[in-house]
């Protein structure tokens, strides 16, 4: 009997035990603010007894954040009510604080899905908060609207802090089934701008989330790559970075190897590089997928030009100019390549023949850069022409006035 005794106030005081909220999450409870709510949560985690109370507690820092963001959109609404009905005046609310107030109940909406998903003290999973993303959710604009606000302020560490906040909401799994579909038309541009703030607070982790963001929206992509990959390249200080740099570069092409940029950049390390063999296999193996590549045939026609190998320079320039006939650059090599086959041609004919050619160029060049502001081509025509006019006809005279 005795023996039964003690397993029954054994019983007892574990059901005691397990009866009500701790003392640790009793003071949070208690707590009138949330930074007061959130630095008790903070100190005193290891001891609030098992993961449902650690949800309860995250769910009570989202019910104060909650109630300021109530406060200020209820004025926001009030202002607008009277300014439609000309009636009263509009009050003053605390934008920034309101700013702050959803910044918080995301973060703390994100701990609570954490815990609340985590087996209990019984090791069940049985998650009671699962409707905070839905009340959360709707207010995340709000940062948009605020972070440019303080963008027209320079408060570039605001801008920051809440255009990074509302798309690092938006990627979080207790916010994947909300409707991401009404902020489609601005998030790319939102994650892109996000994207160069992060770079400029040389917070480059960050950055190169928000541009990966950015590259989903079609119409920032091509922008979220050529800074993405300026970014990047910028931060080169090492042999060690510049070869990370390229298996970052190796990656992104494999994501999206038709991306002529992202080519661009891996070509140009590369030959920084001097690795010649890895440089002609990308343009190699990109030609043969995409034979109508300007940014492949441009670059494998460079490499000729950069070996002194001009005939081989011209076919593939002659190739970039097809695709891409808007381009004074290539012109402008086309053309040099041109000539200096045309004067090496022992064959007097065939060198005025190839002459014209580079003159063709040229001129198209001129035609497209008239100011010469993308590519020098004014020396290079004047050699053309003097080469199959002579030196003092009239069409070599007025080439040489350009150069």
């Amino acid at each position: 009997m005795k023996k039964l005794m003690i397993v029954a106030m054994m019983f007892v005081a574990s059901a005691t035990a397990f009866a009500g909220d701790s003392d640790a999450l009793k003071a949070v409870l208690k707590a009138k603010t949330y930074a007061e709510a959130e630095q008790l949560l903070k100190q005193n985690l290891d001891q609030i007894a098992d993961n449902a109370e650690k949800a309860k507690a995250y769910n009570y820092l989202i019910d104060l954040a909650m109630k300021k963001v109530a406060n200020e959109t209820g004025t926001i609404t009030e202002n607008q009510l009277a300014t439609q009905m000309g009636q009263g005046k509009t009050k003053p609310y605390d934008t920034l604080g309101l700013a702050d107030a959803i910044c918080q109940a995301l973060e703390a909406t994100v701990e609570c899905d954490k815990y609340d998903k985590m087996p209990n003290a019984k090791g069940k999973v049985s998650p009671k908060f699962e409707k905070n993303s839905q009340r959360v959710w709707p207010v995340r604009p709000h940062l948009v609207n605020i972070g440019q606000e303080e963008a027209r302020k320079g408060n570039n560490a605001g801008v920051l802090k809440y255009w990074g906040a509302f798309i690092d909401s938006a990627e979080e799994p207790c916010f994947a089934a909300m409707d991401h579909n009404a902020e489609k038309d601005y998030v790319g541009q939102v994650a892109f701008f996000a994207g160069r703030y992060a770079y400029d607070a040389k917070q480059m982790e960050r950055a190169n989330k928000y541009f990966e963001v950015a590259k989903r929206d079609p119409q920032q992509k091509a922008e979220a790559v050529n800074f993405q990959l300026y970014a990047m390249r910028s931060e080169l200080k090492s042999h060690q970075d510049s070869l990370n740099y390229v298996n970052q570069l190796k990656q992104m092409y494999d994501q999206d190897p038709s991306n002529e940029a992202v080519l661009d950049g891996l070509n140009s390390m590369y030959e920084g590089m001097r690795d010649k063999a890895a440089q002609t296999a990308l343009l190699d193996n990109h030609i043969a997928k995409y034979p109508n590549s300007f940014m492949a045939l441009a670059n494998k026609g460079m490499m000729a030009v950069n070996d002194n190998n001009a005939e081989e320079g011209a076919k593939w320039l002659r190739k970039a100019a097809e695709v891409k006939p808007d381009n004074a650059v290539v012109y402008t090599y086309l053309g040099a390549c041109l000539s200096v086959q045309a004067a090496n041609s022992e064959d007097i004919a065939k060198g005025k023949e190839i002459y014209k050619q580079a003159i063709e160029a040229f001129d198209k060049a001129k035609e497209l850069d008239p100011n010469q502001a993308q590519a020098r081509w004014g020396y290079n025509r004047y050699q053309a022409y003097y080469g199959l006019y002579g030196e003092n006809d009239p069409r070599t005279k007025a080439a040489e006035a350009d150069k």
